[in-house]
C-alpha cells in the first residue's frame, strides 16, 4: 500500500510539472510585467437551490429541496518582490424530504493565507510561508437519531508551514513544498476526544469503566506538504479551481499519505446566474475506526482501516460579485 502511495505522489508531482511546462507563454509571463500591483479584491455570495416535487406521479417518488450557501472572499497583493494571497471559502447546505427531519449537505469554514518573497527578479520560486484552518459550523451525524460524530472544531485543522512555492503566473498555477509543515488537529468536544476521533490519543478507562485519563483535545504532527493550486477560466464563463493537498507525518507512519483534493467549476450563465459542479475526495490516515452491526451476534464490531472519501456537489443558483453590486449601487445614487 505504502509502495502505491509513493507512485501516485509521484505521477501527481509529474502532472504538475508537466502543466507549468505546458501552460501558453501569456501564463509565464512575468506577473509583475502582466498586471497592476497592489491589492486585488473579490468578494462574492451565492445560494444554489435543487428541488424535486410529485403530485399523483405514479411512479412514486419523494418531495425534496435543497440549498448549498456559497460565500468568499480573496484578498491579494503584489509587489515587485513579494506576494500575499488570502481567502475564506464558508459553505453550507441543508436537504429536507417530506416527513423526514433537515439534513446537512456540506458545511465547511476555510481559510487559506500565503506570503511569498522573490529572491531574484528573474527567478521563478518564492520563499513562502503558508498558513490554512479548516473545520466546520455545524454538528454531523450518520444518523439523526444518533450523537454527533463531527461538531465545530472537531475536528478542526490547521496547517502552518514554511518551504518554496514555484509559479510564473502565481495567481493561476502554484506548486508549493513544504519539508517542515505542523498539523495541529483539534477536536474540543469532550465525548468525541474521550472516543480517540481524528486519530487524537483516546480517553483511559479502567476495567470497571471508570475514567482514568481524558482523551486529548490536540493531535500535532510534523512533516512534508505538497500543494497544488490551478484556477483559470478554461473556456469561455467556465471557470476551474483545483487545490490538491498532500502531506505525511515524518514520527507517525512516515509515508502514509494524507490527501485531500478539491476541485470545483463554475459555469455563468449570465451576470447573476452560475451553475456548480464540485468534487472533493479526502484519504486520511488517522480516521481508521467505523462501526458495524453484526446481525447474528447483535454486537457492535469495530473495522480498523482509512478510507477513501468522496463528496460531490451540484446546483444552480444566484451569485453576486459583492464588489460590483456596491459600487453599481454607489454610482446609481
Amino acid at each position: 500500500m505504502k509502495d502505491c502511495r509513493y507512485l501516485i505522489l509521484l505521477f501527481i508531482l509529474s502532472i504538475s510539472t508537466n502543466l507549468i511546462n505546458s501552460q501558453p507563454d501569456s501564463l509565464f509571463l512575468n506577473p509583475v510585467e502582466k498586471e497592476d500591483l497592489g491589492w486585488t479584491l473579490n468578494e462574492e455570495i451565492g445560494l444554489y437551490v435543487n428541488q424535486v416535487s410529485f403530485t399523483n406521479w405514479n411512479a412514486g417518488g419523494a418531495n425534496s429541496i435543497s440549498a448549498i450557501f456559497n460565500g468568499k472572499a480573496e484578498a491579494n497583493f503584489k509587489n515587485d518582490k513579494l506576494f500575499w494571497n488570502s481567502s475564506l471559502l464558508l459553505r453550507y447546505g441543508i436537504n429536507k424530504q417530506e416527513d423526514e427531519a433537515f439534513r446537512k449537505t456540506d458545511d465547511a469554514i476555510s481559510i487559506i493565507s500565503n506570503v511569498g518573497f522573490q529572491s531574484r527578479p528573474d527567478s521563478n520560486w518564492f520563499y513562502s510561508i503558508r498558513f490554512s484552518f479548516n473545520t466546520q459550523f455545524a454538528n454531523g451525524f450518520n444518523d439523526p437519531d444518533e450523537d454527533p460524530i463531527s461538531r465545530f472544531m472537531a475536528p478542526g485543522y490547521l496547517f502552518l508551514g514554511a518551504g518554496f512555492e514555484y509559479g510564473k503566473a502565481i495567481e493561476k498555477l502554484s506548486l508549493y513544498v513544504s519539508p517542515f509543515t505542523m498539523k495541529n488537529t483539534f477536536v474540543l468536544d469532550e465525548d468525541l476526544a474521550n472516543s480517540g476521533a481524528f486519530g487524537v490519543n483516546p480517553a483511559i478507562y479502567d476495567m470497571e469503566g471508570n475514567l482514568l485519563n481524558k482523551g486529548d483535545r490536540v493531535r500535532t504532527e510534523l512533516g512534508i506538504l505538497i500543494t497544488n493550486q490551478y484556477q483559470e477560466e478554461i473556456m469561455e464563463n467556465v471557470n476551474v479551481n483545483s487545490l490538491l493537498r498532500l502531506y505525511t507525518d515524518y514520527l507517525n507512519s512516515f509515508g502514509n499519505i494524507d490527501l485531500e483534493w478539491e476541485v470545483n467549476f463554475d459555469f455563468k450563465v449570465n451576470k447573476y446566474i452560475s451553475a456548480m459542479f464540485g468534487s472533493h475526495l479526502r484519504y486520511d490516515d488517522d480516521i481508521k475506526t467505523e462501526i458495524v452491526r453484526n446481525e447474528i451476534t447483535n454486537e457492535d464490531i469495530v473495522v480498523e482501516g482509512p478510507k477513501l472519501q468522496w463528496k460531490q456537489l451540484l446546483g444552480i443558483g444566484v451569485v453576486i460579485d459583492l464588489d460590483e453590486f456596491v459600487s453599481k449601487n454607489k454610482s446609481t445614487n
